[in-house]
Order: structure tokens, then sequence, then C-alpha cells
């Protein structure tokens, strides 16, 4: 499954790539996200209770930071660690671009899983995977205290 999006940012590249490396931010902008926490320079822990309608499931997971370029862009590759409903795995490209006083933010994900979570239906999944991405960005701006606006394709 692949979702993302294009979104302008009403802050200067260095301070929303800080905002996207503050695990407080991330805790208060990431729906469902019960703790978020650096174990290493390019390395986390998350712990995230994803609404998949009739169920909410908590996953627990390492998250990685790749290919980085500072206030420009990485890449984020995430793994769950066991649960109930099987294995997710998912990875995401986000890119900083100035845009004269604001940012351009582009996000691209792609994402899978086994077990139980498929058995819900790929367009169920894929749905809550957009929803996330979209609740994330707009609770981002919030956090920091700016507005994030969505651009179209």
């Amino acid at each position: 499954m692949e979702f993302g999006g294009k979104y302008l940012v009403a802050a200067p590249r260095l301070k929303v790539w800080e905002a996207l490396n503050d695990t407080e931010i991330l805790r208060a902008t990431i729906p469902g996200c019960r703790r978020i926490d650096w174990t290493s320079e390019t390395a986390l822990e998350i712990e995230i209770e994803v609404n998949l309608g009739l169920m909410q499931p908590v996953f627990s997971g390492d998250l990685e930071l790749l290919n980085v370029v500072p206030a420009e862009r990485y890449t984020l590759a995430g793994r769950g660690r066991g649960a109930l409903l099987g294995k997710a795995e998912a990875a995401a490209d986000i890119s900083l671009r100035d845009e004269g006083a604001h940012t351009r933010l582009v996000f691209t994900a792609n994402g899978g899983a086994d077990g139980g979570i498929m058995k819900l239906g790929k367009t169920l999944v894929g749905s809550s995977a957009q929803k996330v991405i979209d609740g994330f960005f707009k609770r981002f701006g919030e956090a920091m205290g700016v507005e994030v606006t969505p651009l179209p394709g």
C-alpha cells in the first residue's frame, strides 16, 4: 500500500526539521501514540494504539532514520514487534524544501502487513493509514503553533 501527501508548513525549514525530531511534539501529534523515545541517534521505539474500526490494537515497534541529510530529508523505516494481529512494516520518505518563508514537506510512504491485519482488508487498513497521516500533519502544525496546509497532488 502506498500513501502520502504534500504540505505547506508556515515555518522555516530548520524549525520544521527540529519539530520532526522532537519526541514531545511527535508524542502529541501521532494519533494513539502512547510512547516514543530515542534509543540512539538514528533509532526510536514507539508504542501506538491504532483505530481500525471495531478493533483498537496496540502496536510497539522500532523506527530507524536512514539516508539522513539534516534539514532536507530522511527515510523513516518502521517495523512492528509481534502483535496478536500480525506484523506490519512501513517506510516513509520525508523531504523539506524552502518555499519563501515557509517549508514544503513531501511525505511518501509504503507499507504492508501480514496475519490478522490483512484479514481486515486493504481498504480499511489503507484508509486508516491515510487518516493517521492526515491527522499527524494537522496535529503537527498545532503542536508547532503554525498552519499546515495540504497541497494538491
